[in-house]
């Protein structure tokens, strides 16, 4: 991967370009005007341009960007201001004040969700396997700005960490989040959900074993949350409760800390 800047750029865009390329560790390349389809030819990999606004990645060969952008946060933010319930916050079981450990950012709708509800007292952590789609939302919550000041103050509030779930689980003291919270990529793929394609690209698509669900109990004070396609067999096989949402096709699942117990592992 190469980084650069926007076609018309100057020095705050070159120095912020420059900034990413030493933290992610891939070369910084001069712009000069030219367009993503000759950056890929010239130097035949994927680009991630430093644009005003937002950071963008293009994957080679493609002229599309993926760039962070609440999306459907914003519809869940309005929707929860009102009054009304989000399934992922009642699997989850969250209050004001309480802490979640999401493992499986992503574009982080459900941390922004889970920070709303949390407040400034509580605490939310999301963990991103890759490191640019890391760098890209750690950017974007801290910048994105809405018109909504509930959801900027929610994006603002989340930590994101880089690395991989399994590793920094075992690195965290027993019962330090409420809740622990994954959301694999789902072995049947949802083809309508359309804001998931440049995601993909860039998704880390480890499997969740019995080993890290015992790992997440330890750390989790109340439950840990499963989210996967309704036809997923991660939720017999892992030991969780599967909460059957007839008109969805991803259903949620959750295993209680004194409670239902994990699947042993093996």
């Amino acid at each position: 991967m190469i980084i650069s800047t926007a076609a018309r750029t100057n020095d705050v865009l070159d120095n912020r370009a420059k900034r990413a390329a030493e933290e992610l560790q891939h070369p910084f390349v001069k712009r000069r005007k030219r367009s993503i389809a000759s950056l890929h030819d010239m130097y035949g990999t994927d680009c991630l341009i430093v644009a005003k606004t937002r950071l963008e990645y293009y994957s080679f060969g493609s002229t599309e960007p993926f760039f962070f952008h609440p999306n459907s946060a914003s519809f869940r933010i309005k929707r929860l201001i009102r009054g009304e319930e989000d399934p992922f916050i009642e699997a989850a079981g969250l209050q004001p004040g309480m802490s979640l450990l999401d493992c499986t950012l992503g574009l982080a709708s459900d941390s922004i969700a889970a920070s709303l509800i949390a407040g400034k007292e509580g605490t939310v952590v999301g963990i991103e396997g890759n490191p640019v789609l890391a760098y890209i939302v750690k950017h974007g919550l801290k910048e994105w700005k809405s018109p909504l000041p509930e959801l900027n103050e929610a994006m603002e509030r989340i930590s994101v960490k880089q690395g991989h779930y399994q590793e920094l689980l075992t690195g965290l003291p027993d019962k330090s989040f409420d809740v622990v919270y994954f959301d694999p990529m789902f072995t049947k793929p949802i083809l309508s959900s359309e804001g998931i394609a440049g995601l993909r690209k860039l998704a880390v698509h480890d499997e969740l074993t019995k080993e890290t669900v015992q790992e997440a109990l330890r750390v989790a004070k109340q439950r840990i949350v499963l989210k996967d396609h309704y036809q997923s067999r991660r939720f017999s096989e892992l030991g969780f409760k599967q909460h059957i949402r007839p008109t969805s096709l991803f259903h949620y699942g959750t295993i209680e800390v004194d409670g239902t117990s994990a699947v042993s592992a093996k």
